[in-house]
């Protein structure tokens, strides 16, 4: 999962005192693993590898500029949403070629930047941006090789998430519907200036459960071959990201268990299969570490004002996300054995956790059993990397 562990009532980041990085550096401060990082990488790596996948980070998870050297390093392609993650990803050293750009709202000066980077494949959100891609490919191609692009295709699955999670129904701003896939290609795939050939996915984040996948994959694959018999080319699949992570102690299922439902689907489909996993990968490889500033009793309430807010961690305040909080010193008898949201100890203290900004939603977590804290206390929010 992690190697964010507790040893002797110290938590410990691969076994250095998280107390003694927050002394070093100061609070709110985020803490990420590189181990963790390059175990979830290998583990879906190796899930995957009969198809020979090409594994795109998915940059809005975390853009930190070190995390992505780290990745690039291991080999990892990258997914952006924007010209400034293509810039980071090319400062950190990325190859463009594994880079996959998605998104609504790209703009002109941010497409001819990602043509002139020769990137690996545009994601195409609707007709008109495909038209505006090809529109700026001839005016503004100088001799390159043709860009490839992928139509986004909502299969109109339930991901079965929060409503603001999802993107891949119908009534999301997302891609085009699967009827009207066919008749894209028909329109724009002949056009010398694009390479309109690959089919893209994206259902929504915080998946729990394999079971959409299997079912968009099972819609998919039938547009795939009504395409090809009619001449056209289809090389790639990208599955887009999604994947959970675990906020709460095996929660989610493994890479390893979405492949043995998703690559005999595919295996033989003749497709050079793309995902983009994000929090999968760094959720878990992450932590903030906070202080506590105050303890307040009010009314009925009791809170713990900490030092890391809404504008550290929105995740809380925008859709009720869970993230297990822990003091990163505590008695033995308080050592969390799982980071589930139903974790109690006999004397356990609940409170909301707040933070020092201005408004009513600046909030971490509600109605918290947790072990009672202090002034100076230092806490950990775990699975903060995303």
């Amino acid at each position: 999962m992690d190697l964010f562990r507790y040893k002797g009532g110290r938590l410990l980041a691969e076994g250095v005192d998280v107390e003694r990085i927050a002394a070093e550096v100061g609070t709110p401060a985020y803490v990420y693993s590189r181990g963790t990082f390059e175990d979830h990488l290998r583990k879906m790596q190796e899930a995957y590898r009969d198809l020979d996948p090409l594994i795109c980070f998915a940059v809005k998870a975390c853009g930190n500029l070190h995390v992505l050297r780290l990745m690039a390093g291991l080999g990892s392609g990258f997914d952006i949403v924007s010209g400034g993650e293509l810039y980071r990803v090319l400062q950190a050293g990325g190859d463009p070629a594994k880079v996959v750009y998605a998104g609504v709202g790209k703009t002109d000066e941010e497409i001819l930047d990602a043509i002139r980077a020769g990137i690996g494949y545009f994601n195409i959100e609707s007709e008109q941006e495909l038209e505006n891609l090809i529109h700026l490919a001839e005016r503004h191609g100088g001799g390159r090789a043709s860009p490839k692009a992928a139509l986004r295709v909502n299969p109109d699955v339930d991901y079965r998430s929060h409503a603001y999670l999802e993107t891949g129904k119908k009534e999301t701003k997302f891609g085009v519907d699967i009827e009207r896939a066919v008749s894209v290609f028909d329109q724009y795939a002949g056009n010398p200036a694009v390479r309109l050939c690959a089919v893209h996915v994206h259902l929504g984040t915080g998946g729990k459960t394999i079971d959409p996948y299997v079912d968009a994959v099972k819609k998919i694959l039938p547009l795939v071959d009504r395409l090809r018999q009619k001449g056209h080319v289809v090389e790639a699949l990208d599955l887009g990201g999604g994947y959970g992570a675990d906020y709460e102690t095996q929660t989610v299922p493994s890479a390893q268990q979405y492949a043995a439902g998703l690559v005999p689907l595919i295996k033989d489909k003749g497709l050079r299969l793309i995902l983009e996993p994000g929090k999968t990968i760094c959720a878990n490889a992450g932590i903030l570490l906070t202080r506590v500033l105050y303890t307040k009793q009010g009314g009925s309430k009791k809170f713990v004002i900490v030092d890391a807010g809404m504008n550290d961690l929105i995740r809380p305040s925008l859709y009720g996300a869970f993230h297990f909080i822990w003091p990163a010193r505590t008695d033995a008898r308080f050592v969390p054995t799982t980071r589930n949201k139903d974790l109690h100890f006999e004397g356990n203290e609940v409170a909301d956790i707040v933070g020092p900004i201005c408004e009513g939603a600046d909030f971490l977590a509600k109605d918290r059993s947790i072990p009672p804290v202090k002034r100076g206390d230092l806490m950990a929010v775990f699975t903060a990397g995303a």
